[in-house]
C-alpha cells in the first residue's frame, strides 16, 4: 500500500512514491504534456513505474492554474490551457484507481513551505512564488486557508491606469519583454525594478492576510541574476505600513520538491 504525490506545473511535473504518508522517495520528473488525453496518460504510465506494483491508496497533490468549486477540473490554466474545463480529477482517479485530491500548485508549495520548510512554527504564512507565473496562497494553522476558487495573487492590479498586474514580473513576462530568459538577464536594473513591483504585491498580501511571516519562492527568485529577498524587504521598507512590527520576509527552503511536501499535508490519513 503507498500514496502517490504529485506536483503538476505549468512546465515540469514531479510524482513521487510515500509508504508511510510521512516521507517519500525521490521524485521522477518529466516535461508536462500541454495536451490534456497525453498528459493524463503519462501520468497514469509514470504512476505505475514508481508504484512497484504496490496499490495506491490516495494521491494528492497541485497542479497549476485555477480550480472549480469542488477542485476537480481547471477553470483557468495560462500555461495548460488545453486541459481548462476537462475531467481532470475523474481522469486521474480512473488512471490511478484511488481517490484524488487536487488543489492549485502555489498553494499546496505554500503549504509544504509553512509546514515542513521556511513557515516553520509560523501559525499564519503568506506564501508568493514568482516563477513560470505568479501565485500563493495564505496558509493557516498548517492548512490552506479557506477560499471559493483558490488564491491569485499575481492577478493583482498594480497599476489601476493601465491594468498591469503582478503577473508583469513573471517568467514569462519577463522572457517576451525583454527576449531573453530570465537567468539571462543580467542588468541589476531590471532586477531592482522587480523588486520593487513584488514589494508592492508583499505589502498587499500584509494588509490582506494580516501573516506572521511571507515566504517568497520560485525560480525568479535568485541573485544576482534574478529577484533577491534582501531587495524586496529594502523596498517594502519605503512603503507606508498600518502595522507598528516588522513581518520577517523569507526565502522557500524546500527548494523544487515544495509541492510534494505540501501533498503529503493533503493525504487524509
Amino acid at each position: 500500500m503507498a500514496y502517490l504525490l504529485f506536483d503538476i506545473g505549468g512546465t515540469k511535473t514531479r510524482l513521487a512514491l510515500s509508504l508511510d504518508g510521512k516521507s517519500f522517495l525521490a521524485p521522477v520528473i518529466f516535461p508536462t504534456p500541454s495536451n490534456f488525453d497525453e498528459a493524463v496518460k503519462l501520468l497514469g504510465e509514470e504512476a505505475r513505474k514508481i508504484s512497484l506494483g504496490q496499490k495506491i491508496l490516495q494521491a494528492a497533490g497541485g497542479v497549476a492554474g485555477t480550480l472549480n468549486r469542488d477542485r476537480t477540473s481547471l477553470l483557468r490554466a495560462t500555461n495548460l490551457a488545453e486541459w481548462q474545463d476537462q475531467p481532470l480529477g475523474e481522469a486521474l482517479e480512473a488512471e490511478w484507481g484511488a481517490p484524488v485530491t487536487l488543489e492549485n500548485d502555489a498553494a499546496v508549495v505554500g503549504l509544504g513551505e509553512a509546514v515542513f520548510g521556511a513557515g516553520q512554527n509560523y501559525q499564519s504564512v503568506a506564501y508568493l512564488t514568482v516563477s513560470t507565473g505568479v501565485g500563493g496562497a495564505k496558509i493557516e494553522q498548517g492548512k490552506i486557508a479557506a477560499h471559493t476558487y483558490g488564491f491569485e495573487p499575481g492577478f493583482q492590479i498594480i497599476n489601476y491606469l493601465t491594468g498591469e498586474t503582478l503577473e508583469t514580473i513573471s517568467g514569462t513576462t519577463v522572457a517576451q519583454k525583454f527576449g531573453l530568459e530570465p537567468k539571462e538577464i543580467t542588468d541589476p536594473v531590471i532586477w531592482s525594478e522587480a523588486a520593487k513591483l513584488l514589494a508592492v504585491g508583499v505589502h498587499n498580501a500584509l494588509v490582506f492576510w494580516s501573516p506572521e511571516v511571507v515566504v517568497l519562492g520560485g525560480s525568479m527568485m535568485r541573485a544576482p541574476a534574478g529577484i533577491s529577498v534582501a531587495a524586496v524587504a529594502l523596498h517594502l521598507a519605503t512603503l507606508p505600513s498600518v502595522f507598528k512590527e516588522t513581518v520577517p520576509l523569507k526565502s522557500a527552503a524546500l527548494g523544487d520538491q515544495g509541492g510534494l511536501y505540501g501533498a503529503l499535508n493533503l493525504l487524509s490519513l
